[in-house]
């Protein structure tokens, strides 16, 4: 039987010819790109790191998934941001607003939204744009519960919590459909009228 993750492969594999980036690993959202990039940098960082800085002004999940990566604090910065911002002190961007060609920065993990209100846009979707190649293995596993692709789960050596935010085959072949008629360029997405988050109780 032929195996329908192929195309998921595919739309990799184009995403990183369209931006440039080395490698891509693509999910389900923007917002699972940022928790399995934080908790990458979590495990790489080369001194201790309790906090994450973040624009006030952004969507609600994004300090959510810095303390579901374990983080104990959001340090919420002011900044006037467009298209992407960085998740400090991490080379991390939440890149959900921009999607263009050549838009790759080396050094970076640079996350981007699939949704369907952004630039390449289905039901869902999201990748991780970056050049380390010992990123790819793990990212991979990390969003299919920690499970080796290709392997039976009764096969399979398990070392790690993973993450259930893989991309399904459908989504894939749409948003790959979609991919080869995309502008070269694209500006960013205006803002959404994002509360103060460093406000809520949540955060405190």
């Amino acid at each position: 039987m032929r195996n329908p993750y192929t195309i998921v492969s595919a739309l990799e594999d184009a995403v990183c010819e369209y931006t440039g980036a080395p490698f891509a690993v693509v999910v389900n959202s923007c917002t699972a790109a940022l928790l399995l990039s934080l908790i990458w940098w979590k495990k790489k960082w080369d001194k201790p790191c309790h906090a994450v800085s973040i624009p006030r002004h952004t969507y609600i999940s994004v300090p959510m998934a810095v303390r579901t990566a374990g983080f104990k604090f959001v340090h919420f910065r002011d900044e006037k941001w467009e298209g992407m911002y960085q998740l400090q002190p991490f080379p991390l961007y939440d890149s959900a607003r921009f999607f263009s060609k050549d838009m790759y920065v080396p050094g970076t993990f640079m996350c981007v939204s699939f949704h369907a209100t952004k630039i390449l846009a289905d039901t869902q979707g999201g990748a991780i744009l970056f050049d380390d190649p010992e990123a790819v293995a793990w990212l991979k596993r990390m969003r299919f519960d920690g499970r080796t692709e290709g392997v039976a789960p009764k096969d399979d050596v398990f070392t790690e919590i993973g993450h259930h935010c893989y991309m399904s085959p459908d989504v894939a072949a749409r948003l790959l459909h979609k991919l080869m008629v995309l502008p070269h360029f694209n500006p960013a997405l205006p803002n959404d009228d994002y509360p103060d988050l460093s406000k809520l109780e949540l955060f405190q």
